[in-house]
């Protein structure tokens, strides 16, 4: 059985999120990003407003790793909405100042992309699918602290 010393570190590039967040654009709403005791999880709590409705939620992020095996190389997720008993699968990737999320499994073609400022504080984007897409940017209201061990 694989048994990792500690968490993936590639799951570190995401820390930028770690925080609470406005969001503004064709979703309105706030998202709050944390880490989990142990470091291998972060998770987004949201409470939004698209298309008239209320979609609130939790989503979990890390690497799938399933018993006996190795943990996943894409950063994975999966949302739980409570609005809707939906749940999305997902994979993460930040690199450089560009947060992409594709629905469903990497280069997906339904996905968000978004760009960081400067100063960390605004991300601007939008969701994309063939056939449509919406703006969503997030402004940052409060920083968390550092990644729990």
């Amino acid at each position: 059985m694989s048994t990792p010393s500690g968490p993936q570190p590639d799951l570190q590039t995401l820390n930028p999120l770690v925080g609470t967040w406005t969001v503004s654009g064709d979703a309105t709403g706030q998202v709050r990003y944390e880490c989990t005791p142990g470091g291998f999880f972060l998770v987004q709590h949201f409470d939004l407003v698209h298309g008239g409705h209320r979609v609130r939620g939790t989503e979990f992020i890390g690497h799938l790793h399933p018993y006996g095996g190795e943990p996943s190389a894409d950063i994975h997720t999966r949302v739980y909405s409570f609005t809707d008993g939906m749940t999305l699968d997902s994979v993460y990737q930040l690199a450089g100042d560009t947060l992409t999320i594709w629905s469903g499994q990497r280069d997906s073609p339904a996905f968000y992309r978004g760009t960081f400022s400067e100063d960390g504080q605004h991300v601007t984007g939008g969701w994309q699918w063939p056939g449509g897409g919406y703006s969503s940017d997030m402004t940052r209201l409060q920083t968390a602290g550092e990644r729990p061990d």
